[in-house]
């Protein structure tokens, strides 16, 4: 149910933070349902769980449209009552009973979606006022008009936040990694924002908004796009809070790069949310970051495209996985053996029978597509489980 509703309410993205939520909020409600349908629980007791409340937060908090929620509940009573068809008709029972047993259920179910998506709806509402109201000054509204491209003027944005938008910018997201997030989360996000940008020698202080309770985005300004950063001194400073994770865009001059970089440290973002991906700081310079961004723009597509790429070497499988990144390392070293023996601690003999045996499972032997069998490989690097195969079941 909660891949249907993933699948169906195309506002979710690719939001790992949201989609987890989503399915918690779905577990829950599913079991709630069942409670009520085996204990006669009246419906108008009940109040929505815990999961649920904060899905809705954080869709208000986000700027999500409140039909995402409604539609998410749509959704999952259509498919609840869709999987009831074949157990009730499976009783043994009279037709008459089936039908009663079906109406009853059906019923159900609908005044529960109905009643609890009324009171998530209210939430919605509440916390979307609430956060308008913090969040709505001019301040946050002229970025998001900025980055909309809506014609702002330069001298106005400087004299209301501060921030010279004539300057080169470094766009960053900063995002706390903890499911359990305090209220003033973003106070130490923030602070470790101001801290990054006293390392890395900035020009004037960094521009930060909120997104929601977890999560900020923030613009370092420097006087010249020749400016080099030291990335040791960042990751220094981020590690002080562990429990923060940052993507960064590239240098990016103007109103324009102002836009750019953004773009690209939420596009760097999308990778550092895949599952298994753990790194705290991942830059979209980073090799190997932009292209995979794209690639996890859509999910589907690059998972279809990688199988028949890879063939076998795109299953979830231990011994695929060594393959894979000994393949991955071969190609970016230039298919120079020693280089990729050097940089994993192999012997020689050992790169070049696993590259042999790779060539072998991806069915590409001839190194024909050495291109698109790079990006794959690369995309498997960063995406892992998201967009590989299930491992075949060994025969018993």
């Amino acid at each position: 149910m909660s891949d249907l509703i993933a699948r169906d309410v195309s506002s979710l993205g690719g939001d790992h933070q949201l989609l987890e939520l989503m399915h918690a909020s779905t577990d829950a409600n599913v079991k709630t349902v069942i409670h009520v349908l085996v204990n006669g629980i009246p419906i108008d007791r009940l109040q929505p769980n815990t999961a649920a409340v904060e899905y809705a937060l954080r869709l208000a908090q986000r700027d999500i449209p409140a039909n995402v929620l409604v539609r998410a509940y749509s959704v999952g009573k259509d498919d609840f009552i869709e999987q009831m068809f074949p157990d009730v008709q499976a009783l043994e029972c009279t037709t008459e009973e089936k039908f009663t047993v079906l109406h009853h259920m059906s019923t159900t179910a609908g005044h529960y979606v109905d009643y609890v998506s009324q009171l998530v709806f209210e939430i919605y509402e509440r916390e979307r006022e609430r956060w308008i109201s913090t969040r709505g000054n001019m301040h946050a509204s002229l970025i998001h008009e900025v980055l909309s491209n809506r014609g702002v003027k330069p001298q106005i944005f400087e004299r209301e936040t501060g921030y010279r938008l004539d300057s080169t910018h470094v766009g960053l997201v900063i995002w706390s990694s903890e499911n359990d997030v305090a209220p003033d989360e973003l106070r130490p996000l923030e602070h470790v924002v101001r801290r990054l940008a006293a390392a890395a020698g900035t020009s004037g202080a960094p521009l930060i908004t909120a997104v929601d309770r977890s999560t900020a985005w923030a613009w370092l300004p420097f006087a010249s796009p020749s400016h080099k950063i030291d990335l040791d001194s960042i990751r220094a400073v981020a590690a002080e809070m562990p429990t923060c994770r940052i993507s960064l865009g590239l240098m990016s001059p103007g109103t324009a790069g102002f836009r750019r970089t953004h773009e690209q440290a939420q596009a760097a973002r999308r990778v550092a949310v895949a599952p298994g991906q753990s790194t705290q700081i991942v830059s979209f310079g980073d090799e190997g970051i932009a292209i995979t961004s794209i690639l996890a723009g859509d999910v589907d597509s690059t998972r279809a495209w990688v199988n028949e790429v890879l063939g076998a070497l795109a299953f979830d499988d231990s011994n695929m996985e060594v393959l894979r990144e000994t393949l991955r390392v071969f190609l970016i070293s230039g298919e120079n053996v020693s280089e990729t023996a050097t940089s994993m601690q192999l012997h020689r003999n050992s790169v070049r029978y696993r590259v042999k045996k790779a060539m072998i499972e991806c069915g590409s032997e001839n190194m024909a597509n050495r291109i698109d069998i790079a990006v794959a490989l690369n995309a498997c690097h960063f995406l892992g489980p998201t967009i590989l195969r299930p491992a075949p079941r060994a025969k018993p």
